[in-house]
């Protein structure tokens, strides 16, 4: 069963059916999903949120939807996730976010994603968490150096379920659990 988290501005609150239409308008914008895989057509989308639901009942964790109380319901959606794929870092949970272009530049994906952090760390005790995205993702990439995580380059690595392109090549953030001796 997923929970809600709590931060100074937000609420992170668990999926809705009736969050797939905000999430369909979100993943058709075209600059909200400049470095992603599209997910314009609504069986994708369906798809997507079907995938979070049983990622919550399989593991205890998974994404939120962010909402900003008094004003939107749907902003965006943030959290955890087994990566489902093999590379040279996994088995690893990876934290994501995405956000609607009117609230970019805010900081509410830094402090959905520090909520989000927190929460791993200290309630699920995880070891180390990992974000990925491809290079020119530069929005992301600040956000991932403002939660304090590192990137190797010698970590970078071919995501294993995209052809060659755009979506190919990903640099990979670490964060350690400093409450674990390393």
């Amino acid at each position: 069963m997923s929970m809600s988290l709590r931060t100074e501005r937000l609420l992170l609150r668990p999926w809705r059916d009736q969050d797939l239409a905000a999430f369909a308008a979100m993943s058709a914008d075209a600059q909200v999903m400049e470095f992603l895989p599209p997910l314009a057509e609504p069986e994708a989308c369906a798809a997507w949120a079907a995938r979070l639901t049983a990622h919550w009942r399989d593991h205890g964790f998974g994404r939120w939807v962010v909402e900003l109380p008094g004003e939107a319901s749907f902003i965006g959606v943030v959290g955890l996730a087994w990566i489902s794929y093999q590379a040279h870092f996994t088995p690893a949970v990876e934290i994501a976010w995405r956000l609607l272009r009117a609230y970019w530049g805010r900081g509410y994906a830094t402090e959905a994603a520090r909520a989000t952090l927190d929460y791993g760390f200290n309630k699920l005790g995880l070891a180390e968490i990992v974000a990925v995205t491809v290079p020119a993702n530069l929005r992301s990439r600040r956000v991932m150096e403002r939660l304090g995580m590192t990137h190797d380059p010698a970590e970078d690595y071919d995501h294993p379920n995209h052809p060659q392109g755009p979506w190919k090549r990903h640099v990979l953030y670490r964060l350690r659990n400093s409450r674990l001796a390393p």
